[in-house]
């Protein structure tokens, strides 16, 4: 009898020392992925959204390739290969530039500047862009006469029955060519936006390229114009 307890106490002791085995290899599992978790956790809320993954993502609109990478990308599910019906990226301007470390607070628009312009590709749903739109249409909808505005443009409000309210249209003349036109929001609506200027140009296969930026780079609207088309002009390419 005396020696079945002992058997039996072995057993149970060996029982109960694996339990306790596995109970600490299992706690220490469970610390690791807490460490492991938190520290990618943290940094997913330190990047608030951002990621400064440069990888090239090519993405499919159309008959058209855009090869951008990661970090110029606004939205997370947007950044992967494939096919897609619209492409919103942020790009820190003249830099043309997505997000980095070194760019976290102009992205994060903590300072008083702002140099953060929002590109959109989708496909061309209009038959002319904004600068060939404002003969036939928005010519009829401003009110005249337009006072100066910075870089040489026309500032002019939009009547009543245009639709557009809040909004003003700044015009600028270019030899041999339609105007460079841009809407832009007006009164405190303006203040508040981080880019309250909107203009639209087409680019590749059919595509309408919109781009929002301040309305500070009116001032030098040419050097930006041609910096969205050469940078448009860069990630396009044609679909085989």
């Amino acid at each position: 009898m005396k020696q079945a307890a002992v058997e039996e106490f072995n057993v149970v002791d060996s029982v109960l020392m694996k339990r306790v085995f596995y109970a600490f290899a299992a706690l220490a599992l469970l610390s690791l992925a807490i460490s492991l978790g938190g520290k990618w956790f943290g940094r997913s809320i330190a990047m608030a959204g951002y990621t400064d993954d440069t990888t090239i993502q090519r993405v499919v609109i159309g008959n058209n390739v855009i090869a951008v990478p990661a970090n110029a990308i606004r939205f997370l599910q947007a950044r992967r290969d494939g096919i897609a019906s619209r492409l919103d990226l942020y790009l820190r301007y003249p830099q043309m530039e997505g997000y980095s470390e070194a760019a976290r607070d102009d992205f994060n628009h903590t300072g008083t500047a702002k140099n953060i312009i929002f590109l959109s590709f989708e496909p061309q749903m209009m038959s002319r862009d904004m600068s060939g739109r404002f003969a036939p249409i928005y010519s009829a909808l401003i009110s005249q006469p337009g006072t100066p505005g910075p870089g040489g443009t026309m500032i002019y409000g939009f009547n009543e029955k245009s639709g557009y309210l809040n909004e003003v249209l700044a015009v600028a003349g270019r030899p041999g060519k339609d105007p460079f036109v841009a809407r832009c929001l007006s009164g405190p609506s303006a203040e508040e936006s981080l880019a309250p200027c909107e203009r639209d140009i087409q680019v590749g296969d059919s595509l309408s390229l919109t781009y929002r930026f301040p309305r500070e780079f009116l001032g030098n609207w040419p050097a930006l114009d041609a910096a969205i088309i050469a940078e448009a002009t860069r990630v396009l390419k044609a679909a085989r």
